[in-house]
């Protein structure tokens, strides 16, 4: 353990970012994913400057306004507006922003505090682990909707509560996750020989054992992520999300819903962006758990050898001379 830590840290950083820019090139997959997230984070970062209009901006002169290549369609509504002349391109563009704002919000709370008991629970076991482990199992046994729909209710949709509501709904997963992970490396050898030494429990932890934790928990942030966006989508389409004047894509699709067969483009838009937004950060997943995992790197480079032998085989019969 130690001595390949020694030799990923004598390796020298742009030797490394090359070698993680050419396994993104190779899977074409998770390159897209890449581009798809950074689209999306600069669209967000940018919002202000690249909309054409302000998301509360109405014009009852223009409202429920076709997209651009509909009849009727005008260029100053690429995308058409909504019931209240409220352009409908500027407030998908806007409505990144909460979306993102609230799934990295969401995954930092929960995840931190979600790994942090699993690896207590994990480490100490006895009492402490039947304790927090009782905690998630009573916790999981609640409908997640129905508690944050309540809670939402009783204190007020707001972000900062959206942002709590699914924090608290979603650190059990990590929970167990963790858990579970440090069971399986509790006894290994380099665990056992840092204890031997007399490295403290924190150390332990921390030093020696969530290194090695980083595949799965990097793999099911990702995948949260998505859930998450969902999830502040379904909150803010039931009315206890984000609330206006502010917008996101789920409030767009629940005011849009009313005029869905009259008007398409106010659902079709702010759907496309979710489905989007989950499909960027799936293929992405896909692309960290297999650069993260040995395993799957091994498997990866397996196939890649057998591939290319295929190929020199096929190359070698057509440059061999006919008898």
């Amino acid at each position: 353990m130690a001595a390949i830590t020694s030799h990923q840290r004598a390796t020298p950083p742009g030797r490394r970012v090359k070698a993680l820019i050419d396994e993104l090139w190779r899977d074409k997959a998770g390159f897209a994913g890449i581009l798809m997230i950074a689209a999306l984070i600069l669209m967000a970062s940018a919002a202000p400057l690249i909309a054409p209009y302000s998301p509360t901006t109405q014009d009852l002169r223009m409202r429920l306004a076709p997209p651009v290549w509909e009849p009727n369609g005008s260029w100053k509504h690429l995308l058409g507006t909504d019931h209240l002349g409220r352009d409908v391109l500027s407030r998908v563009i806007h409505g990144s922003r909460v979306s993102l704002t609230v799934g990295v919000a969401v995954v930092l709370l929960a995840g931190t505090f979600g790994v942090m008991l699993g690896l207590i629970a994990g480490y100490r076991g006895g009492r402490i682990d039947s304790f927090i482990m009782r905690w998630i199992d009573t916790q999981v046994a609640f409908p997640g909707l129905l508690i944050a729909l309540i809670i939402l209710a009783v204190i007020g949709p707001s972000m900062l509560t959206v942002i709590l509501v699914l924090s608290l709904n979603g650190w059990m997963v990590y929970g167990r996750l963790t858990r579970g992970a440090v069971l399986s490396v509790r006894q290994t050898a380099y665990v056992e020989a840092a204890e031997m030494v007399g490295c403290s429990a924190a150390r332990v932890v921390f030093r020696h054992i969530l290194p090695n934790l980083t595949s799965p928990l990097l793999t099911l942030a990702i995948l949260e992520f998505a859930r998450i966006v969902l999830a502040e989508a379904a909150l803010s389409f039931l009315g206890m999300g984000i609330q206006p004047p502010a917008t996101s894509w789920g409030l767009d699709v629940a005011t849009g819903k009313n005029y869905m067969f009259r008007a398409w483009w106010l659902v079709t838009f702010p759907g496309i962006a979710i489905s989007f937004t989950v499909l960027a950060i799936n293929l992405v997943a896909s692309w960290m758990r297999l650069i993260s995992d040995p395993q799957e790197r091994e498997k990866q480079f397996a196939r890649q050898m057998r591939a290319l032998r295929k190929k020199r085989a096929s190359h070698a019969l057509q440059e061999t001379p006919s008898s």
